[in-house]
């Protein structure tokens, strides 16, 4: 147990240290004050806003960029030109898997015929066997090489700039399937 003198101590340390605490918060704001009347902000006043004009859109009467009209006379264009990759890619006669695109496509297997390989391709739960000449996807892709592991072929498509270009694309085998 402490004594009365011991209590008494305490407690004037403790209004001591609360005295001393109180003079560096009092020097603290005074000098908070000073930085604020010292220091100016320099804020740019703001632009008033513009006024907006609303444009209609002219676009509407022209030829949807997208559409099956415009792509069909493109293509027609590029079927007059002698050295177009597209000419005779109009001009024969579609194959069944040229209906699909590639990424519906998984190869699942290959096979050698007499000599020549096959793949085999599952589309739609239905399995194809396809051979080097032969088209496969939508870009006018013609199988140019069979592995056991890939299908290569070349697409016809068009770059940024309207041209059409060949494009070498692959199908890899897929274990287990999709």
């Amino acid at each position: 147990m402490m004594n009365r003198p011991q209590r008494w101590l305490i407690a004037a340390a403790g209004v001591l240290a609360l005295t001393a605490c109180s003079n560096e918060q009092d020097e603290l704001n005074t000098w908070m004050e000073q930085q604020r009347h010292e220091v100016q902000p320099s804020v740019p006043p703001l632009s008033p806003p513009q006024k907006f004009n609303p444009q209609t859109y002219a676009g509407l009467d022209g030829v949807e960029p997208f559409s099956a009209q415009k792509l069909t006379g493109a293509l027609r264009q590029e079927a007059r030109q002698p050295n177009s990759a597209v000419a005779a890619e109009l001009n024969r006669r579609k194959e069944p898997l040229e209906n699909f695109p590639l990424d519906s496509m998984t190869m699942v297997g290959s096979v050698t015929k007499k000599g020549v390989p096959f793949a085999l391709l599952k589309v739609d739960n239905l399995l194809y066997q396809v051979k080097v000449g032969e088209y496969l996807g939508q870009n006018f892709g013609k199988i140019t090489k069979i592995t056991e592991t890939e299908v290569s072929l070349r697409e016809i498509v068009q770059d940024a700039a309207g041209e059409w270009i060949e494009r070498p694309t692959t199908l890899q085998l897929q274990e287990g399937g999709r």
